[in-house]
């Protein structure tokens, strides 16, 4: 069975944060353009799906704890654009499919609002994200104002944005999400596996992208979490190189830092592997002290180690490595202090992993690192890139970017590697690519 997300479950933890005098307003913006006249494909906003599955434009939820409805707003039945566009819920699909307890059309919003707002008092909402239903959301607080006045209710005087605990709850991860995010990854190291046997001196760029999204596709996925990154040689010492049309060479290492969204739910897997199936001694060298690093930051991943401890495990033994290279010179400990490495590894180790390829929850409050507690999925993807005109490093590590990158599970026990069906180890890859 195809694991799906569990949008009451979710709703329900939001509410149970919220006093009686709170509420949550949610918009979903239109489509946006692209070019001329033609629009992006549409992609859900994130918090709307989390809260209810939804999946098009111009839409807004409503929520209130007790025994207040689950409110939607949205576009209306209509048979002329839905020729065009498709198929669209509207009021009755949103009671019927979406589990509303009442339905507006969008064009009833300035309506009806007045009167949902009527006895908040704290309001969740995130502004200057979409303004003209930020202008909608002010003209509706003026309109309850006037009502308040009459009835004696409370009208919104708090506004909270809801990264304070919304995006907290999306950052623990239930038992539904995580095995959504157990097929992403599954997908996602299926179309790595697909590039990596693609991949060969002469192949472009794109088409090993083209190998490797096919297979997102083919096996169901809404398409990308994230423009995929696929950069050989130097290309690589690019960390968002996006371009992807350069032809493969003999003898460079290819990057690849893809993943798919299942049911939205993205994975984020990178690998860096020899174009001819086989590393050079010093691409070897290189790649173990990565490989090294990242094992390290990965045994840290556990229950009350925080996300400070994962990145600095990585940063050491990544610093190790540039000593032995060549790279850089001196003390250990000064070079991690001062902050020598970030010359060539300028990154951090690890971001959150959902809906968002950069999930939202805060890293930590107040100058103190997160404590890691199992539901919480991160990355760990430590790096290490020298430019090509670097005159200061060594001549054969120019232009030799490497990072390797994998969806970690936090768990009671060992850290649960989701996207660890992708080889890693220089000797699987070089079994898997030659």
């Amino acid at each position: 069975m195809v694991p799906v997300p569990d949008f009451a479950a979710h709703r329900q933890r939001l509410l149970d944060t919220l006093d009686e005098d709170e509420a949550v307003l949610v918009f979903g913006g239109p489509t946006t353009l692209r070019n001329g006249d033609a629009d992006y494909r549409y992609r859900p906003d994130s918090d709307v799906y989390w809260l209810s599955g939804w999946e098009g434009p111009d839409v807004a939820l409503f929520l209130r704890p007790g025994d207040e409805p689950f409110v939607v707003f949205c576009q209306p039945k209509n048979r002329e654009r839905e020729i065009w566009t498709g198929i669209r819920p509207g009021p009755e699909g949103a009671k019927e499919n979406y589990a509303a307890d009442i339905a507006f059309s969008m064009e009833e919003l300035d309506r009806e609002l007045p009167r949902l707002l009527q006895g908040v008092s704290c309001l969740h909402y995130t502004f200057a994200r979409f303004p003209n239903y930020d202008q909608q959301l002010m003209a509706a607080i003026h309109s309850a104002t006037r009502a308040a006045r009459r009835n004696g209710l409370d009208i919104p005087e708090t506004f909270k944005a809801p990264s304070r605990h919304f995006h907290e709850l999306r950052l623990r991860k239930g038992p539904d999400e995580a095995e959504v995010l157990r097929r992403a990854a599954e997908i996602s190291a299926a179309g790595h596996l697909e590039a990596m046997k693609r991949a060969a001196p002469g192949v472009n760029e794109y088409e090993v992208e083209a190998a490797m999204t096919n297979v997102f596709r083919q096996m169901g996925t809404t398409g990308c979490g994230y423009v995929p990154i696929v950069a050989g040689g130097a290309n690589a010492t690019i960390l968002h190189y996006v371009t992807n049309r350069d032809p493969l060479k003999d003898g460079d290492l290819l990057l690849i830092d893809a993943g798919a969204e299942h049911c939205y739910y993205t994975g984020d897997i990178t690998r860096t592997f020899p174009v001819n199936g086989t590393f050079s001694d010093i691409q070897r060298r290189t790649y173990e002290w990565v490989l090294k690093a990242q094992l390290a930051a990965i045994d840290t991943a556990r229950p009350g180690r925080t996300i400070n401890e994962v990145h600095d495990a990585a940063v050491r033994i990544i610093t190790e490595g540039m000593l032995d290279l060549g790279l850089l010179e001196g003390d250990i400990e000064e070079l991690i202090a001062d902050g020598s490495f970030k010359k060539y590894y300028m990154h951090g180790t690890s971001h959150w992993l959902g809906l968002d390829v950069h999930d939202p929850g805060m890293m930590g409050r107040k100058g103190k690192s997160r404590e890691l507690e199992p539901g919480l999925v991160l990355t760990v993807e430590p790096g290490l890139y020298v430019p090509a005109d670097d005159e200061e490093a060594p001549e054969p590590l120019r232009g030799m970017g490497i990072r390797i990158e994998d969806d970690i599970l936090v768990s009671v026990g060992d850290p649960e590697v989701l996207t660890a069906a992708v080889p890693k180890t220089v000797e699987e890859l070089e079994a898997f690519c030659s």
